[in-house]
């Protein structure tokens, strides 16, 4: 596996991040918030985004001083506060290679230790095999399959729901 580490992102980051944002592939796995084409400003706007939060809440994902994706945690609120919604995305040139995994491994562990939560969850696509075996590696397990509540690119997607439990 390549050696990577978890940091805050850099605005001086913003080109080099929109230029491994801005793919198709990665566009076709994740909400329409994360746009495409993916351009240097909608880098700047989301590197001043993540600048905001205490603790730190999203993370580059950074090879060498590279940043070639992110990875986050999203609280919930009111009666699902003890609930952290888990986020990342990763240049395709690095699928397959371990860095997911292990970047979640440590999400995981950073979660349960800086946020008063019971439960880590994440929401892939039923066609995205790749996120569900990482998940699974990770001791994620499936709780719900919702048939066709995605509608990405002009076509229904099952919703996935895995989560791992602090108490598990």
């Amino acid at each position: 596996m390549e050696k990577f580490k978890l940091k805050k992102l850099d605005l001086a980051d913003a080109l080099i991040f929109s230029m491994h944002a801005n793919n198709r592939n990665i566009w076709r796995n994740l909400t329409d918030r994360f746009p495409h084409p993916y351009t240097e400003e909608n880098a700047r706007d989301f590197i001043k985004l993540t600048l905001e939060a205490e603790p730190t809440q999203i993370f580059g994902i950074y090879v060498d001083t590279e940043p070639i994706g992110a990875i986050g945690l999203h609280p919930l609120e009111d009666v699902f506060s003890k609930n952290i919604e888990l986020g990342y995305w990763i240049a395709e040139p690095y699928w397959g290679k371990g860095i997911m995994s292990s970047a979640i491994a440590q999400m995981i562990a950073y979660g349960f230790e800086k946020f008063d939560i019971n439960r880590i969850f994440a929401r892939p696509f039923g066609r995205n095999i790749g996120s569900i075996r990482t998940l699974e590696k990770n001791g994620f397990v499936l709780e719900a399959t919702l048939k066709n509540t995605i509608f990405k690119d002009g076509k229904y997607e099952h919703e996935l729901i895995y989560a791992i439990r602090k108490s598990s």
